[in-house]
């Protein structure tokens, strides 16, 4: 697995703002889509594009397009829908699947609930947004789910990560063989006993909606 964070003074500017706690819901969500833009324009470095001819107002030339079947971007329900406004405006042909994990607060375990994705993510190249990778629980179950689809090429777009929550996917998906990105825009310290990151942000859905739950 391939753990790539995100380096650039607008990056940190944003996820300062963040994890202020006087910063409102609606400001988060603004600054999140922000966010996702740019760490998003790292994650497709590797998007599969073909050759088309392209005739220009002076002459005739060739250039590339994204290659079919095209990418698809997973939120992973509640906190990854307030990346996908964002992502769609960096990916806005891509195709969108939504699946809902939920994470048992006392075994810190992940279960689904709900999903809506092909049935064969055969040749897709899937983007996981999912803002919080903490103990890693429930990204490592998404991706997993994914494989079990097809899916051969995973890149997850997470906000913050916390070394404890890499060392747990990388161990969970050891021998899947598929190749797993990680792009962040920040690695913090540590997990506290309840599983939050340290420094962090907070829980990320209850920051995005204003609703706790």
């Amino acid at each position: 697995m391939r753990v790539h964070v995100a380096d650039h003074p607008l990056v940190a500017h944003k996820i300062t703002l963040l994890r202020d706690e006087r910063t409102n819901s609606a400001t988060f969500r603004a600054l999140a889509e922000e966010l996702v833009i740019l760490i998003g324009y790292e994650a497709t470095k590797q998007l599969k594009t073909e050759t088309v001819a392209v005739t220009t107002p002076v002459t005739e030339t060739t250039g590339q397009k994204l290659s079919e079947p095209l990418p698809l971007v997973v939120p992973i329900l509640r906190a990854g829908l307030g990346l996908l406004e964002g992502m769609l405006r960096l990916l806005p042909t891509a195709e969108v699947g939504f699946l809902g994990m939920v994470r048992n607060e006392e075994t810190l375990e992940a279960s689904t609930y709900a999903e809506r994705l092909p049935d064969d993510l055969s040749g897709r190249q899937c983007y996981v947004l999912d803002p919080m990778l903490a103990t890693g629980g429930t990204l490592a179950a998404a991706i997993r789910f994914l494989v079990d689809r097809g899916a051969d090429h995973i890149t997850a777009i997470c906000l913050l990560t916390a070394p404890e929550g890499c060392e747990r996917v990388e161990k969970e998906l050891d021998g899947l063989g598929v190749p797993i990105t990680v792009v962040t825009a920040g690695m913090d310290e540590r997990l506290n006993e309840k599983g939050y990151i340290v420094p962090g942000l907070g829980d990320a859905g209850d920051r995005l909606y204003g609703i706790v739950g």
